[in-house]
């Protein structure tokens, strides 16, 4: 880069020396010419005027903003026929144009019969000329241009020469200051808004009172940073999606959108965003929005550059008003934020006052604005306070997630105390609850049957036999109760297995026949401990009577699944019984348990039959 800023000193100096260029150009071959007078053709609404010229020249300053068209000849010598290839160096030229030299026609730049279509004014032209083209003596440079209302048309200084100085010392440096820049700061703010975007979606606060809120610090950013990637973008598109009025006028709306977000982002960093009596300030901001548009549009409608440049005026004290409240802040309660905020804000409003004096005024053509490039201090100032809010959100987060999970590990512990405290409890509850249970079964049964043997022998009435009887009921009786503690419950096969080991010998000494045909059955799993003591106490009663009743010499228990369904049946030889007078207490068993009784009694064949589904 140091060569090359002394080769264009040099270069310049060396012009400067020689007087300058004049009408008709004279060069070695070898060095380039700067191409500055000559003569202009214009037509506006129907008038054609030629004068002489000297570039560069501004067609909104000369012609008050009105379309038209223009021809500009631009005359050179040269004392020999280049034999190297030789390139046009134009830094700005629109809105559309077409370049001829020596009348063939080299490039054309849009399409020169429509009107507020393209605009190739946006970044530096190179040309590529044959060498065959150029003679010795007088050579003939035309440019015919079409010019846009309120576009800056025009056309500036005109640089030809061989190819290589041309292209390296003028047209790359202008191309990567002008579009690659833009580009880069395109890139630049749509990674900075799309950053500020995640954020402002991702950090949900919820108040007092439960409603979420985000950080607007956030959205305005990313706002701020959107509008300024389209706005710097449109100086990458020669041919824009819209005509020129509606593009414009999005164009001059981006700019105040921008300048407004990055108000309402130094609103929030100033802390006045929540203050009531800094309300009132965003009436004038949405005032700018609203004035750039209308302005803008009557600009464009009306081929008047003035309305526009007026209003911009009017944006620029607005503007300045409030980065001089906002730098005055920060003078009395500085901090790291508002003091990057404050420096960026001075900057951009200097360089955007003078843009307005050396764009919208001034009679230059070939500037290009400041603004863009001083965004980025801006933009990194923007990205540099986001990132540390969210590393000071991210810390805070941190450090109550800590401060929770502390909470939580302590609740957690109170927790498995308070669990413990009440599983003892429970164990002693049901310790207790088996006590009492053993204790009822003892009174209902067992005690029972005491009392019933109590009251035959002070009959004096009752035979040893059935005295022998009643205590070996009460006895089988009990256990029966010690076995029911160890039944799984819903078991029913272990339920048979249990009793078919207590009252089988009984069964024997009795002179029954027993016979098992019990098969596999599934477990009945509403059947819990309690359920299962009740059956067994059903199916007991019911051998206990064929023992004690039903004089029967053969004892049979049937268990298996039928259709999804678990049956037993105990089914006996003896005497029989009315079935329609079912002994009561194995009814109530039955509904207690949900299992479906069904009797079945003639003399030789009784059954007692229980279903579960």
């Amino acid at each position: 880069m140091l060569p090359r800023l002394v080769s264009l000193f040099s270069l310049w100096l060396a012009l400067l020396l020689s007087g300058g260029t004049v009408a008709a150009s004279v060069a070695a071959p070898e060095s380039p010419i700067e191409l500055q007078r000559g003569t202009v053709t214009t037509t506006i609404d129907g008038v054609t005027r030629s004068e002489p010229v000297e570039l560069s020249y501004h067609w909104d300053r000369r012609h008050g903003g009105r379309p038209g068209s223009a021809t500009f000849d631009l005359p050179f010598t040269l004392d020999a026929t280049p034999e190297a290839p030789w390139g046009i160096f134009i830094p700005r030229a629109g809105s559309v144009f077409e370049v001829q030299l020596n009348g063939a026609l080299l490039q054309v730049y849009g399409d020169m019969d429509r009107g507020n279509q393209a605009d190739y004014a946006k970044a530096p032209i190179y040309v590529p000329v044959p060498g065959h083209l150029l003679r010795k003596g007088d050579n003939h440079l035309r440019i015919n241009l079409r010019a846009d209302s309120a576009r800056r048309a025009g056309l500036s200084r005109v640089t030809i020469g061989p190819a290589t100085p041309v292209r390296t010392e003028f047209f790359e440096g202008a191309y990567a200051w002008r579009f690659t820049g833009s580009v880069l700061l395109t890139a630049f703010s749509l990674i900075v808004g799309g950053i500020a975007l995640a954020l402002w979606l991702t950090q949900v606060e919820i108040d007092a009172n439960g409603h979420t809120r985000r950080e607007g610090i956030y959205f305005w950013a990313a706002l701020a940073e959107f509008c300024w990637a389209i706005r710097v973008a449109d100086g990458v598109i020669p041919e824009p999606p819209l005509s020129w009025g509606p593009w414009g006028v999005l164009m001059a709306a981006c700019y105040a959108g921008w300048a407004v977000s990055v108000m309402m982002f130094g609103l929030h960093i100033a802390g006045w965003g929540r203050a009531p009596r800094h309300r009132w300030v965003r009436w004038p901001m949405g005032g700018i929005v609203l004035g750039t548009v209308v302005f803008s549009a009557l600009s464009l409608s009306r081929d008047e550059p003035l309305w526009l440049t007026g209003w911009l005026a009017v944006e620029i004290v607005l503007i300045f008003s409030f980065v001089a409240a906002f730098v005055v802040a920060t003078v009395r309660k500085p901090n790291t934020e508002q003091l990057l905020v404050a420096g960026a804000a001075l900057v951009t409003v200097m360089f955007g006052a003078r843009d307005w004096l050396v764009i919208r005024l001034s009679d230059t053509y070939g500037e290009t604005t400041w603004v863009r490039y001083s965004s980025v201090f801006f933009g990194v100032a923007l990205l540099l306070i986001v990132l540390r809010r969210f590393h000071a959100a991210s810390v805070q987060a941190r450090g109550s997630v800590a401060a929770l999970a502390e909470r939580v590990a302590q609740r957690e512990r109170e927790l498995a105390a308070t669990y413990a405290e009440l599983e003892a409890a429970a164990r002693d509850q049901a310790r207790t609850h088996e006590r009492e249970r053993i204790l009822r079964d003892m009174h209902d049964g067992v005690g029972s049957h005491i009392s019933s043997a109590i009251r035959q022998l002070q009959s004096g009435q009752t035979s040893s036999g059935d005295l022998l009887r009643t205590l070996r009921d009460s006895l089988d009786q009990l256990k029966l109760s010690i076995d029911s503690i160890h039944l799984p419950p819903g078991d029913i096969g272990a339920l048979l297995a249990a009793l078919r080991y207590r009252l089988e010998p009984r069964l024997a000494a009795a002179g029954i026949e027993f016979e098992w045909a019990v098969d596999e059955v599934a477990p009945v799993e509403r059947l819990d401990a309690q359920a299962m003591r009740q059956l067994q106490f059903l199916l007991f009663e019911a051998i206990s009577n064929v023992l004690q009743h039903a004089h029967a010499s053969v004892l049979r228990i049937e268990a298996g699944m039928r259709d999804g369904t678990v049956q037993l049946r105990v089914i006996d030889n003896g005497r029989g019984f009315d079935a329609a007078h079912a002994p009561r207490s194995l009814a109530e068993r039955a509904g207690a348990i949900g299992a479906r009784l069904g009797l079945e009694s003639r003399p030789g064949r009784t059954v007692v039959q229980l279903g579960f589904d």
